[in-house]
């Protein structure tokens, strides 16, 4: 069996920094507005639609908000596939690679995407470990293969005996992949591409490279499903300008996204104007108080973590300019968690439905 682990490329290469540190070289009409938070509201804990014919709630005025899903596992196809073994795929570094043996998988990135997608295909019993982000339940309990934070560790992964090692270089260090390959173990390398647009290039290249390919164009057709209607629920009207801000107070790391962040993509799918993106920020840039109240959002995205290092919501409003927005004096911050919010993995559909939830509806403050 044969394939290619190249997926098609979005127009926009985006690839969100997720932590500092990681290793890649690279840097239908929509329905009714009261219609609409009745249907999300189920994935904010104690929302509340409107009454009918009453309006939508005014974002500005809703206050602090966490993003959040029904369940924040990976949903599996069942009954599992079964292989098609041997296959043979191109690695993205041009490397021909043959897998003969699915049993012990390790697929680990700096974005848990590549976990995501194997257990999404249904061999999550063939997975013998993880990264620092793959944090969804159905693999807390594995062991992490990446004790530095996002550095591969030889030893770790040599001790689990994996059978394949799925990757792409936005971990490493490259020279532990080069020795896992010298081992004799097969190591397939992806794109590091991550956006919507390129989840199910993704998924169809995970799928090629564990022969089931079958199984890879079930799952494209229900994530391309749920990423389309989610991005369809974004209700009619002015759209919010919402600033992603990368925060790790801890290490005194104080971002703020723009084009090609990864935030912009995630912004845009729930129908909101990406704040750095609109004042000409490009990837991440450092925090400034003059360029935050240029970009006057809205609404502050955030991940959950990330708020609890600077303090909670009154912390940040201690940073550079943000008490002098918009969403600073509304008190407007929206926090999701790390492992959700910039995956760009099967869940992306449902990650979309509960951040538009907690955008553009109140539901629980902080």
């Amino acid at each position: 069996m044969t394939g290619t682990v190249r997926p098609t490329r979005a127009a926009a290469h985006r690839a969100p920094l997720r932590r500092p540190g990681a290793w890649s070289r690279k840097s239908a009409t929509a329905p009714p507005a009261a219609a609409l938070l009745a249907l999300l509201c189920g994935a904010v804990v104690g929302c509340s639609a409107p009454t009918s014919g009453a309006a939508p709630a005014d974002p500005a005025t809703c206050g602090p908000v966490t993003a959040t899903l029904d369940s924040t596992d990976v949903v599996a196809l069942r009954p599992a596939p079964t292989p098609a073994l041997p296959a043979t795929v191109t690695s993205a570094d041009g490397t021909t690679v043959t897998v003969t043996d699915t049993s012990r998988i390790l697929p680990v990135n700096l974005y848990g995407s590549i976990a995501e997608t194997v257990f999404g295909l249904g061999l999550g019993d063939n997975v013998i470990g993880r990264d620092t982000s793959t944090t969804f339940p159905a693999a807390a309990h594995l062991p992490v293969v990446t004790p530095a934070g996002h550095d591969l560790s030889a030893e770790a992964v040599l001790a689990l005996n994996p059978t394949v090692v799925l990757a792409d270089d936005s971990i490493g260090p490259p020279e532990v992949l080069r020795q896992l390959r010298a081992s004799g173990i097969p190591v397939v390398l992806f794109e590091a591409e991550q956006t919507l647009d390129a989840v199910p290039g993704h998924v169809r290249a995970v799928a090629a490279a564990l022969g089931v390919t079958a199984a890879g164009e079930q799952l494209v057709a229900r994530v391309e499903g749920e990423i389309a209607a989610a991005r369809r629920s974004a209700p009619e009207g002015r759209a919010p300008r919402i600033a992603f801000l990368y925060l790790r107070g801890t290490a005194g790391v104080y971002l703020v996204g723009g084009e090609g962040a990864g935030s912009d993509a995630m912004i845009e799918a729930i129908g909101g104007v990406d704040a750095g993106s609109a004042i000409g920020l490009a990837k991440f840039r450092p925090l400034t108080s003059e360029g935050l109240i240029n970009a006057a959002p809205d609404v502050i995205l955030v991940m959950s973590a990330g708020l609890a290092s600077v303090g909670g919501v009154d912390g940040l409003l201690k940073l550079p300019g943000v008490a002098q927005t918009p969403a600073g004096a509304a008190r407007r911050i929206v926090d999701m968690d790390d492992g959700t919010l910039l995956t760009f993995g099967t869940r992306s559909g449902r990650t979309v439905q509960a951040l538009a939830t907690a955008v553009h509806s109140c539901g629980v403050r902080s």
